[in-house]
């Protein structure tokens, strides 16, 4: 059962979920552009767009990790590059409906949030314990704070799905 929320917290709730909901499709845009670029490379060598790259950043191709990476680029297949981008392309549509559903507070949305989010917390840990960097400390932090936060709406009967509201 849901508790009533009065205007000033649910004007605030309504604020924080919009600004996930940003969050989300802002995570959306960048693998939807990734996913562009990838499909860039069918067709293509990807040793020879990985070692232009490289040139381009002026990274010598003698380096051990540039070897590994045109190593590995050069295991690429067009059909494993349409793989990523396709999956790319769902995991972009999964973070916008995610985000349309935030934006007009719906319960399924705040659902979906919370268990991706939780889904995530292992690799962001991990990452954090072998590589301590700004980003991941940023990225663990952000996510856990979404987490608890969409924790305590469900929990608490705080979601805005259980106001009429018309938006």
């Amino acid at each position: 059962m849901h508790t009533r929320v009065e205007y000033g917290d649910r004007n605030h709730t309504l604020q924080v979920l919009r600004g996930i909901a940003s969050f989300e499709v802002t995570k959306g845009l960048i693998v939807l552009f990734a996913a562009f670029g990838i499909l860039f490379l069918v067709g293509r060598d990807p040793w020879d767009v990985a070692d232009g790259l490289l040139h381009l950043l002026h990274i010598s191709p003698d380096h051990h990790f540039a070897q590994k990476f045109l190593d590995w680029a050069d295991t690429l297949t067009d059909k494993k590059l349409w793989a990523v981008a396709a999956a790319a392309v769902a995991y972009s549509i999964l973070r916008f409906v995610e985000a349309y559903g935030l934006w007009y507070a719906r319960a399924w949305a705040e659902w979906i949030a919370l268990i991706s989010g939780m889904i995530y917390l292992p690799f962001e840990i991990y990452k954090l314990i072998h590589r301590q960097s700004l980003f991941h400390i940023a990225v663990l932090t952000i996510n856990v704070a979404i987490v608890l936060y969409m924790a305590y709406l469900l929990k608490t009967g705080k979601s805005l799905h259980g106001v009429e509201q018309r938006l």
